[in-house]
């Protein structure tokens, strides 16, 4: 499959609750040029950091009852990006399948792996004592960000492995989760010009 009889790898979504409403679209096989609008700041830098590092071309557009907690809009964010991801990678046929980063960010260090497996599965681990409860830049609670690593891995059918291999700084250890599973999904969602057809013995992913 070349490159320019390669069907385009994208999708649109708009997602609507009582808590939140959401719109959001995606590229896999962009530049990683986004526009983001969560109304969670924190979360818009670390969606930025997403699309930066995975070449991904994202736009978010989304709104909710954010003055009782962030928690319903980021986690929704997470669910609808999920479920694009996996309507934009299709039958997955042609793709690298794994991906592998180990990112630094100063005293922060990361490592992420990706399966796109067609299974959901996480596995996070290392985040210090006491990050689940500290809130970054006064309103993104650390909790969070294994929230929404839960919420894409399940509505996309993949597998991720999410290790903090060491950090002090809650901004950094979260940007450098981000970041480095941003880099392992580039990876396994790029097209290899020696995989021919399913990259799986079974068939199907």
């Amino acid at each position: 499959m070349t490159e320019t009889t390669r069907a385009a790898r994208t999708a649109s979504l708009s997602r609507a609750t009582s808590e939140s409403s959401i719109t959001l679209a995606l590229d896999l096989d962009g530049s990683g040029h986004s526009s983001v609008d969560s109304s969670v700041p924190f979360f818009d830098h670390l969606l930025t950091a997403l699309s930066k590092h995975s070449l991904i071309d994202l736009e978010v557009a989304a709104t909710g009852d954010t003055h009782i907690d962030v928690h319903h809009t980021v986690e929704d964010i997470g669910i609808t990006f999920g479920t694009a991801l996996k309507q934009a990678l299709g039958d997955k046929a042609g793709i690298s399948r794994y991906g592998d980063a180990l990112v630094p960010l100063d005293e922060a260090l990361v490592q992420a792996v990706v399966d796109v497996s067609g299974r959901p599965y996480l596995v996070h681990s290392g985040e210090p004592e006491g990050f689940e409860y500290h809130l970054i830049g006064g309103h993104f609670t650390g909790s969070m960000v294994r929230h929404v690593f839960e919420a894409i891995t399940f509505h996309a059918g993949i597998t991720v492995h999410v290790r903090v291999l060491g950090g002090r700084d809650p901004h950094h250890i979260a940007e450098a989760e981000f970041k480095a599973f941003a880099r392992a999904l580039r990876q396994a969602v790029a097209p290899d010009p020696r995989v021919s057809g399913i990259p799986s013995t079974k068939g199907a992913l």
